[in-house]
């Protein structure tokens, strides 16, 4: 993972996070906001303020416990990632993703944090939008139109009043067993195709296990007449590994001249250590390795056991 996404996790809980020899990122919590057609809801609004750059140990600790390394090892990853923007920043703009863009203006750093990422947690879930226009229409009908019906609705009641309508008691009682008797049918015909699948599923089950029965058999026969010839002599197979960067380097020291360098690896070889040069740094030093490993896990045991007993300035370097 990258620095800034270990910044991101902590602005979600902490309202200022302190970069060491960079900056702090303070979190400010801004209200909802409605204007218009817009609407905003509460969020931390980023700030960064350049002035603030002693360690608190809030990054460290973080980095360390989540990568599961001594706190050292944290406090040179996060130099050598600092060491990194402020590269950057001499030639180009820096984006830290989800966090903001830095960018030199008259030799001055300015901040412009990212609106896109909400870090205040009690608005997980809202966004911001814009209404649509609400148009309410009312609908005019004619007078003439409403007297009708007023007039119809009089002229019903009036012909209600003068021939009323009764149903007959046998009509009522025949049409009650006609729709007894169309329930029951309806019952009973849901009962039979409900039987008749059932049958015909059984039946295709039966079927397609005999079909599979006979394709089994035919399967047995073939594989008990087969032949297999195998040749006396199998070709070689050649494979090739690819050995995995080492990226994590304990340093022994660092020399101006190569020639000091280069005694230096000699010496540590004879120890048994497998030195070798990593580089040069950003003041032109040629730095010497113990011994490089591509896993963390390793160099940290590694850096332990020579820093007590053979070094206590080793250092791990990660590149």
């Amino acid at each position: 993972m990258t620095l800034e996404s270990y910044i991101k996790d902590l602005l979600y809980r902490y309202d200022c996070v302190i970069v060491p020899n960079f900056g702090a990122f303070i979190a400010n919590t801004k209200s909802a906001t409605v204007g218009g057609k817009n609407f905003k809801p509460p969020y931390k609004q980023i700030t960064f303020n350049a002035l603030i750059q002693s360690n608190d140990g809030l990054l460290a600790n973080h980095i360390a416990q989540n990568e599961k390394m001594p706190y050292e090892t944290a406090m040179n990853f996060i130099h050598f990632e600092v060491e990194a923007w402020v590269n950057k920043l001499l030639d180009n703009d820096l984006e830290l993703e989800g966090v903001g863009n830095f960018y030199i203006v008259a030799d001055k750093i300015n901040f412009e944090s990212n609106t896109k990422v909400n870090y205040l947690t009690t608005s997980f879930g809202l966004s911001s939008f814009i209404s649509d226009e609400i148009t309410r229409q009312t609908e005019n009908k004619p007078l003439e139109i409403v007297a009708d019906r007023i007039t119809y609705n009089k002229q019903v009641e009036t012909l209600e009043a003068k021939a009323p309508i009764y149903i007959h008691e046998e009509k009522r009682k025949k049409a009650s067993y006609f729709l007894k008797y169309a329930a029951i049918f309806m019952v009973g015909a849901s009962i039979v195709g409900l039987l008749g699948k059932k049958a015909y599923d059984n039946k295709l089950e039966k079927e397609y296990n005999i079909a599979l029965q006979q394709q089994q058999k035919v399967r047995e026969n073939e594989i008990q007449t087969a032949t297999f010839v195998i040749p006396s002599s199998l070709p070689t197979i050649t494979i090739k590994t690819v050995e995995p960067a080492k990226k994590y380097h304990i340093i022994a020291g660092a020399f101006r001249k190569k020639q000091n360098a280069n005694k230096k690896v000699s010496q540590l070889t004879k120890k048994g250590f497998s030195a070798s040069i990593v580089g040069q740094n950003k003041w032109h030093l040629t730095q010497v390795a113990f011994q490089s490993f591509s896993s963390l896990e390793e160099a940290n045991n590694a850096l332990v056991n020579i820093k007590s007993n053979i070094a206590k300035d080793a250092w791990l370097l990660v590149r």
